[in-house]
């Protein structure tokens, strides 16, 4: 049962991660490359919590953390798509922005302590607990691996999927990719280049927010910290590259990145379990793991950068603005 408990706790870990590389795909799909995910998730985080906590009603968190997170990606696609404005500095500064309100905002409520508590809220603790699915949970093994968490976990799946379908068997999805390629060539065929990169780019910062919303109250439990975050965003914007722009290779990708982020928790019982294979969990530094998430980013923009595969699905036209004038 130890590997079973292991692969559903790293589940859990990677659902944020899950949401926001899907956001992050839908935008670069588009041909714009937004750094501002941790910005996005920040933001998204800190407004979806206090929403859902004074109105104790988890759909009004999800639709705020959505608003919150599209709204900053709208100030992006404004800043890049109308005014041309560099992509990769738009991104970070959207960072800085994102986690500086999201400071801001926690900080002021902490000093004042008026920062909303989830503890008292029965409804919105029961919305955003494990309870999985009913009948199907109790299944042995498969039960706990597939059918035992909480609604965003299959909330996450679900917009992968509907992701997936959307950017690859709709005509829809087929112009965004086309802009994403070659936007003067899709200007040409009819393709409203400047409308294209807005919706997308809104949408997948919106799902960012749902990132930063699950590490708000799932992750955290509504317990105040300044690291609600914690870099979740930077792993993404590399998992895209990992997942090579498919919202479907993203959900394994997530879980996989899932494993390394609770590695560290999971380490004594592991090499108990399995003291022959895993053992030597327990002879490694507390600190080399909690460094290990991000030395595996680290390593896969090495190899991506190194290793240009012919199926590379990078957008030809990615991070390059697009000026109409030029076509």
């Amino acid at each position: 049962m130890t590997i079973i408990s292991f692969l559903y706790y790293a589940i859990r870990m990677g659902t944020p991660l899950l949401f926001a590389t899907t956001g992050e795909i839908i935008t670069e799909r588009s041909g714009s490359l937004n750094l501002g995910v941790e910005g996005m998730m920040a933001f998204g985080a800190i407004v979806g919590y206090i929403f859902a906590c004074y109105t104790n009603s988890l759909l009004v968190g999800l639709i705020m953390s959505f608003i919150a997170a599209a709204f900053l990606a709208l100030i992006y696609a404004f800043l890049t798509v109308t005014l041309q404005a560099n992509q990769t500095v738009t991104g970070l500064a959207l960072t800085i922005f994102g986690n500086g309100v999201y400071l801001f905002i926690g900080r002021s409520l902490t000093a004042a302590n008026a920062f909303p508590s989830m503890n008292e809220l029965t409804h919105l603790k029961y919305m955003v607990a494990d309870n999985g699915i009913p009948v199907l949970r109790n299944i042995p093994y498969l039960g706990k691996l597939l059918f035992s968490y909480n609604i965003f976990v299959y909330m996450a799946v679900i917009v992968a999927l509907l992701s997936w379908v959307y950017l690859s068997k709709t005509k829809i999805g087929l112009k965004v990719r086309a802009t994403g390629e070659n936007p003067g060539a899709a200007d040409a065929c009819g393709v409203n280049v400047t409308r294209t990169k807005y919706l997308n780019i809104i949408v997948g910062g919106g799902i960012c927010g749902w990132g930063g919303l699950y590490l708000a109250m799932v992750t955290n439990g509504g317990t105040w910290n300044e690291s609600w975050i914690n870099g979740m965003g930077w792993i993404a914007v590399a998992l895209v590259i990992f997942a090579n722009w498919s919202p479907l290779k993203a959900i394994f990708g997530s879980y996989f990145f899932g494993m390394f982020n609770i590695l560290l928790a999971w380490k004594g019982n592991l090499s108990a379990e399995f003291p022959t294979l895993l053992g030597w969990l327990g002879l490694i530094p507390n600190e080399f793991y909690q460094l290990l998430p991000f030395l595996i980013t680290a390593v896969v923009l090495v190899l991506a950068s190194a290793n240009k595969r012919t199926n590379n699905a990078e957008p030809a036209s990615l991070s390059v603005n697009y000026y109409r004038e030029e076509r």
